[in-house]
């Protein structure tokens, strides 16, 4: 199961996200909002910290531009969240860094796009080549 959260800005592609996942037979929880003026920090917190604590797989945020989100889920320990504006930086975010959490535009992409950049983040496996997970421990390293 995965979790999907926005804020305003990115309200009206999340929903499209939302009817999307299902059509596809994807379990996703919304985590909100609800379309009301919010502040991106709480719900990029909200659906890192469940993503953290295993309730949910993965994560995809969705703000303006996808930057706040992105800026915000990556202060968390743990979290590996990728900003994609296209399929091959989905594609390598999954496979080459084991993103957790995707960060999409709802104000930057077109809803076609944004959903095959979910379906490729979704589909594509982490490599757990060594020479990646070295990368990862350097990483987290860094959170320490």
């Amino acid at each position: 199961m995965i979790a999907i959260a926005s804020d305003h800005g990115g309200y009206a592609l999340k929903q499209t996200l939302v009817e999307y996942l299902a059509a596809r037979g994807v379990q996703a929880e919304d985590l909100g909002c609800g379309g009301e003026p919010v502040d991106y920090p709480d719900y990029a917190e909200k659906l890192c910290r469940a993503v953290l604590a295993g309730q949910y797989e993965r994560g995809i945020l969705v703000c303006g531009t996808g930057i706040g989100m992105s800026i915000a889920a990556n202060k968390i320990h743990g979290i590996r969240a990728a900003l994609c504006a296209d399929c091959y930086s989905a594609e390598m975010a999954r496979q080459h860094n084991d993103a957790n959490v995707l960060c999409l535009g709802g104000r930057t992409l077109g809803s076609e796009l944004a959903k095959k950049i979910v379906d490729t983040y979704l589909d594509t496996p982490f490599s757990h080549g060594e020479h990646h997970c070295q990368r990862i421990a350097k990483i987290k390293d860094l959170e320490e």
